[in-house]
């Protein structure tokens, strides 16, 4: 790992290619830049058959076949390194993506962020013989993630999802930190409002007047009053979460026009 990068991600499937996106944008960008260490690994790489055989038909019956504990053993064994899990310092974090995972959050997220190293599973088929992460706890602390309530062919589209999720909270990644602050589900709890640009008027619609008054006290509350409204109408559950003590009369006026009565949780 380049001595400057703040994370090492190492991503282990049967599909290398489809991680190249990680390459493109800002992801891209940091891994140039030395921020991010990232590396791709064939699972097949670690068949010892001649035909890299990496799944099987699951014991007890059932549809589908499931990927064998040899590959996944020997290529996480490699990636721990020797002593993994017996000395004093800290395991490096395992992400499995699996719909039978925890929800993956932007607070999980930061935790993720706060990581040195993750190296992320990508399972195919009906996913990966049970025994594997039973094995690999000795090595690593697993945490076994949803990015949704649905489905996927495998866990390459999810890995690209949490590690751009957790790549850009790194220092240095994005070009303007503050926007971290303002976006949808950050350190407010809400989602982030309507924004607009130039040309101030197009097809008809013009840009709302406050944003071009120059006041920007009034500028906070539009803002702030939008995030409320949507976050009311779109997602009821963030609402209840939000601390009431921290809501004024204003903002319990923006939840009311969001279809809400202005209640929330707290106890």
């Amino acid at each position: 790992m380049s001595p400057a990068a703040r994370l090492r991600v190492d991503i282990v499937t049967i599909f290398p290619d489809y991680l190249a996106p990680l390459r493109l944008s800002v992801i891209g960008r940091a891994i140039d830049a030395g921020i991010v260490a990232l590396d791709v690994h064939d699972l097949r790489a670690y068949t010892t058959d001649r035909h890299r055989t990496v799944d099987d038909t699951p014991y007890g019956g059932g549809a589908g076949m499931l990927m064998r504990p040899e590959p996944w053993g020997a290529a996480l064994d490699s990636l721990a390194g020797a002593g993994a899990g017996e000395g004093p310092g800290p395991r490096p974090v395992l992400v499995v993506p699996t719909p039978a995972g925890e929800p993956f959050t932007q607070r999980l997220a930061e935790q993720l962020a706060g990581e040195a190293r993750l190296v992320i599973a990508c399972g195919r088929y009906e996913g990966i013989d049970g025994r594997v992460l039973v094995d690999a706890a000795k090595r690593y602390r697993i945490r076994e993630l949803s990015i949704g309530d649905y489905v996927l062919a495998g866990g390459e589209a999810a890995a690209l999802v949490i590690v751009e999720a957790v790549a850009r909270l790194l220092p240095g990644v994005l070009g303007n930190a503050d926007s971290l602050a303002e976006e949808s589900h950050g350190g407010g709890g809400l989602l982030e409002g309507p924004a607009f640009t130039k040309p101030p008027t197009w097809r008809g619609l013009a840009v709302p007047e406050v944003l071009l008054s120059g006041d920007h006290a009034r500028i906070a509350r539009w803002r702030r009053d939008q995030a409320l409204r949507r976050t009311a109408s779109r997602r009821p559950d963030l609402v209840a979460a939000l601390d009431p003590a921290a809501l004024d009369e204003a903002d319990l006026e923006a939840l009311a026009d969001g279809g809400t009565d202005g209640a929330t949780g707290g106890g």
